[in-house]
């Protein structure tokens, strides 16, 4: 279940001119997710890359536990931002009722469909009961890769939903929006919020 090679080549190379393409402003979803949260929150941020999140999260004044599982997008979120970033994969992830909050923004979509039920398993366990979890993926019909090369699961909605549930989340809320990728194809995107089961 190690993370698939190619995708972690292709952000390790590409991690300076990757993280400045997005510029400052935090992701569409964060705040709406953050204000979700009680104040002091522990957030858990899965594939924080340029730090843009992760300085929002902190800004807001939640107790924030970034990482990434590619050293040079760590190396740049500390640069940029100074928010004590950390090397994690989601594999690595064990922690036990430990966040209130789990934020994985545009990160997951690269999990193969495999290791899917493994990597819920653990960020629900990582959670609190009745935590907070926000996900976004491509949508699609079925696993490949997108043009740079990176592995997608490209799921559709009642795939995502499934898996969700099978691993004790609670849906709270979707949507399903059009945006364009660092691969320049606009596709359709869907967010996820869901809630652990107590």
């Amino acid at each position: 279940m190690p993370a698939d090679p190619a995708t972690i080549a292709f952000y390790q190379e590409q991690a300076p001119r990757y993280t400045l393409s997005f510029g400052q402003a935090p992701s569409r979803h964060l705040d709406c997710f953050l204000d979700r949260l009680a104040p002091g929150a522990r957030v858990l941020e899965l594939g924080c890359g340029g730090g843009r999140d992760s300085a929002r999260i902190r800004e807001r004044g939640f107790d924030l536990d970034a990482t990434d599982g590619t050293p040079a997008m760590v190396r740049k979120a500390n640069e940029r931002f100074d928010v004590g970033a950390r090397m994690l994969r989601f594999e690595d992830i064990d922690a036990q009722s430990a966040y209130d909050a789990v934020w994985a923004h545009a990160c997951l979509i690269h999990v193969a469909r495999a290791d899917f039920p493994d990597i819920l398993a653990r960020i629900h366990s990582a959670l609190e009961p009745q935590g907070w979890h926000f996900a976004n993926f491509k949508l699609g019909d079925g696993e490949g890769r997108d043009p740079l090369g990176r592995l997608h699961n490209f799921p559709d909605r009642a795939w995502l939903v499934e898996q969700y549930n099978a691993a004790g989340f609670w849906l709270v809320g979707d949507e399903i929006y059009r945006s364009e990728g660092a691969d320049s194809v606009q596709r359709d995107w869907i967010a996820l919020t869901v809630q652990r089961k107590a």
